[in-house]
């Protein structure tokens, strides 16, 4: 395979040709592995399943990344700075912006430790990978896919690396193509099966290191070491400025209600916010109708509440957003996709004229009183991981068709009295996942990759590459890396496709905290937002000017920095041990022993389960 022969516009072109900045401490020709404490389970009561399940690469140190040269000019593009590696990269995830950036930061890096590096790109995903289909990385197909969209360079096709034999045919082509290091791009699950990966590799004695990157548009694969995933700025950025369109539209013919559904299969980031960029006068988060336990009757109510009351002032447009993932967090919703999962599992010739009867009384009487659309699109096809195809199901349309039913009746009964109600729907899905990336995104995805080579250089098994307290201008970014392990948690009680089995770690999807700051942002708009039309134009990505620099509202106002904060703990340990010394005054020492005494007994209740409302085995 070489080059593809692609045509790039004048803006695609301009965009390869700009550079993204480094990190200080990825600058310069010597970059300092600094190794921390070793790492734990974010959850004390999982800590045991998951040094049972990960004995090799559980409790690895925390990485820190340094640059010890002083170099202002970032790195080297010459010299032989150490032994020639050979790495292999694989798209498993689903398309996202920055992705290509990933490759050409790991390809920079590898050349400039030396020029003999090899990095290999396995075509076709993780099925490329099993059949050992590689294209090597040139300095010509990185000067093409620089800043670029999309997974093009290299492609991909099923996210799944987990069965006994997919693990064979990995550990096959790394031992064939004699890869030092194995880097793989994605999300929450093929990071989690990235984890398993390096375990096995460890066990088997295979000399591969597996590094992972977080890189996913749902923006989801969020922890105390990852604060956002490439892809994440870029998609919602291109998601507002479409949504922030049709807000205009709406209130300009002053007759249409919006219905929006956007990505985000099992969380809500991506439309919490897209409200927040561009402030449309409803939303709908998954998290919120699964915490308040939502039906399809509250949430239809709710909605139409909203109708009337604008329709008392005069309003009748209105534009509505909800997540694609929204349909399994409405309990009825959720309860029969499970039953429909369970036949389809037993019987492959159901269809929606035989399933009525196949299902419990209460279940076959919401199927029934469902359309024929959504009848059907909840019979198609499954995921890879088993889980219903939720971009196929058209709850936006649902929604609307409910909403005009009801509309109806109150027109009907005398209690509403605005104009005839009018929907237009629409799904915001795969428009974003090609998009050149922001500026954001490709800083942050040229970072990771050379952070991922960093880490494979050493020798590092079983690390995700890691950029953080990223709210802040790159000169303050710190790089390192984490452990997989330290990421995981225990499901428990979670049962069907699409989730784990009870008992086995991953690194789950972390949702919407409906106590977080983007959320209660929210929270403080929503009763404007809803009644007075406050819609917010972000306009298209910028490359340049004002706003070129801007981040996700989400980034901004979250207070995270984790590494930061540990490092700052650090300094004060060495204080106190610098301070508390043999030989120091006796009031000193009984006021150390006091403190410490007390702060150990405080954490010692904030680790327990019982305080963060989780149950042990």
């Amino acid at each position: 395979m070489g080059v593809p022969v692609i045509e790039l516009s004048p803006l695609q072109h301009a965009r390869t040709l700009w550079k993204a900045p480094l990190p200080p401490a990825l600058q310069g020709d010597n970059v300092e592995l600094v190794f921390g404490d070793s790492t734990v389970a974010a959850d004390p009561s999982d800590a045991a399943v998951v040094s049972r399940t990960f004995p090799l690469t559980y409790g690895q140190p925390l990485v820190h990344l340094a640059s010890t040269s002083g170099t202002k000019n970032g790195i080297s593009n010459g010299g032989s700075l150490g032994a020639a590696l050979r790495v292999g990269i694989v798209f498993c995830g689903r398309q996202s912006p920055g992705g290509h950036n990933i490759v050409t930061g790991l390809y920079d890096a590898l050349k400039a430790h030396n020029v003999a590096s090899v990095l290999l790109g396995f075509v076709g995903g993780t099925e490329g990978l099993f059949a050992q289909k590689t294209v090597e990385v040139t300095e010509n197909l990185v000067n093409t896919y620089r800043n670029q969209g999309g997974f093009d360079m290299l492609g991909r096709t099923k996210d799944q690396l987990r069965s006994l034999q997919q693990i064979n045919d990995a550990r096959a082509a790394c031992e064939t193509l004699k890869l030092d290091a194995l880097v793989l791009v994605g999300g929450c699950g093929t990071n989690s099966d990235a984890a398993q990966l390096a375990e096995t590799f460890a066990a088997q004695g295979c000399s591969t290191k597996i590094i992972g990157v977080p890189v996913t548009i749902d923006g989801d694969l969020k922890n105390q070491f990852i604060e956002t995933d490439v892809g994440f700025d870029t998609t919602c950025k291109v998601y507002s400025q479409l949504i922030s369109n049709i807000c205009i539209d709406a209130l300009s013919a002053e007759k249409y209600y919006y219905f929006i559904r956007l990505m985000g299969r099992r969380t809500s980031h991506i439309t919490l916010e897209c409200t927040l960029q561009s402030h449309p006068n409803m939303v709908l988060l998954g998290e919120e109708v699964s915490t308040q336990k939502l039906t399809l009757f509250d949430i239809t109510q709710q909605i139409c509440d909203v109708i009337q009351s604008r329709a008392a002032n005069d309003k009748h447009h209105g534009v509505i957003l909800i997540p694609e993932g929204l349909i399994e967090n409405i309990p009825e919703m959720h309860a029969l996709i499970q039953e429909i999962n369970n036949i389809l599992r037993e019987d492959k010739d159901v269809d929606i004229h035989n399933l009525s009867s196949k299902l419990s009384p209460w279940a076959s009487a919401l199927f029934d009183f469902l359309p024929v659309f959504i009848k059907k699109q909840l019979l198609l096809d499954r995921e890879s991981d088993g889980a219903v195809q939720l971009s196929q199901i058209e709850m936006e349309k649902l929604l609307a068709q409910l909403v005009e039913t009801e509309i109806t009746s109150r027109t009907k009964a005398g209690v509403y009295k605005g104009k005839k109600f009018n929907a237009i729907c629409h799904f915001f899905g795969y428009q974003a996942r090609g998009s050149l990336p922001s500026n954001f995104d490709c800083t942050y995805a040229n970072a990771l990759g050379h952070v991922a080579f960093h880490l494979a250089a050493a020798g590092l098994n079983g690390y995700m590459a890691t950029v953080t307290n990223l709210k802040e201008e790159v000169s303050n970014w710190r790089c390192g890396g984490a452990p997989f392990t330290a990421m995981m948690s225990v499901k428990r009680w979670l049962r069907g496709p699409g989730v784990s089995q009870i008992g086995k770690p991953a690194l789950h999807s972390a949702k919407v905290d409906l106590k977080g700051k983007p959320y209660e942002l929210l929270a403080q708009n929503a009763s404007r937002w809803q009644t007075e039309d406050l819609y917010c134009s972000p306009g298209p990505i910028q490359f340049e000017g004002p706003g070129s620099d801007g981040k996700t509202v989400t980034l901004s106002v979250e207070d995270q920095d984790y590494v930061g904060r540990m490092q700052e703990l650090q300094k004060f340990l060495d204080q106190v041990k610098q301070m508390v010394r043999p030989g120091c005054p006796p009031e000193v020492l009984k006021a150390a022993l006091s403190s410490l005494a007390s702060v150990t007994e405080i954490l010692s209740v904030m680790s327990a389960p019982s305080y963060r409302g989780l149950r042990p085995f």
